[in-house]
């Protein structure tokens, strides 16, 4: 640290690179000297910029539909397996127990398995930077969205959501949105989402101008 006499301005010296007696490297912690415009500093825009941009991406939630749609392929689960049982073997012909098995079969895998596959191969990852959408079960589709380009937050209820507390969630990037459907925590999600794109948006514009100082003088 020191203060110059006249203005009474404090600067931080950049932190100098160690070589010898192995000492650790520090050139990481401040821009070369050579890449800041003569007689400049770098500011405390251009310090948070920095900062922003270093920030590790983090996991913010991890959303799928909500659980209620589990529901009906569980109870047609116990159902067909409770009929199934008392079922199947009973029958006097050898082809109307291969056949009722047969039934019970094709229902537990188009009105139980399938449902419950489908909801689990679709969700929602929400980090600090971006929105991850997966689905798919054989094949995979995922849709990323940055929080920095959404303009729009918008949510949706039906009455049956809003018993629930879920509801559809639209992320509008121009003309285009991108949807989370039917998460729960509608409320708390919408306001988190809001809060992390207006946020992401901010370190962006830091961050453009801290790149525009870093090129050709301090940003004013």
């Amino acid at each position: 640290m020191r203060r110059t006499r006249k203005t009474q301005e404090t600067t931080v010296l950049p932190a100098q690179a160690t070589h010898a007696g192995g000492g650790q490297d520090l050139s990481w912690a401040s821009p070369p000297a050579q890449q800041w415009a003569p007689g400049s500093q770098p500011s405390a825009l251009d310090t948070s910029a920095r900062t922003a941009a270093l920030a590790p991406e983090e996991i913010v939630v991890r959303v799928r539909r909500h659980g209620r749609h589990l529901t009906a392929p569980v109870v047609v689960m116990f159902v067909v397996a409770g009929l199934g049982g008392f079922c199947i073997g009973s029958f006097p012909e050898l082809w109307m127990n291969l056949a009722a098995g047969a039934v019970a079969l094709l229902l537990l895998a188009f009105a139980a398995i399938a449902p419950i596959l489908g909801w689990l191969a679709r969700r929602a990852v929400v980090t600090t930077r971006r929105v991850i959408v997966h689905h798919g079960f054989f094949v995979r589709h995922r849709t990323e969205v940055s929080l920095a380009r959404v303009r729009e937050v918008r949510s949706k209820q039906n009455p049956v959501q809003r018993l629930w507390g879920s509801g559809d969630i639209d992320l509008y990037v121009g003309a285009e949105a991108t949807r989370i459907p039917d998460a729960p925590g509608l409320k708390a999600l919408h306001a988190a989402l809001q809060e992390l794109s207006e946020r992401s948006y901010d370190e962006q514009v830091r961050a453009s101008g801290y790149a525009g100082g870093f090129m050709g003088g301090p940003v004013r």
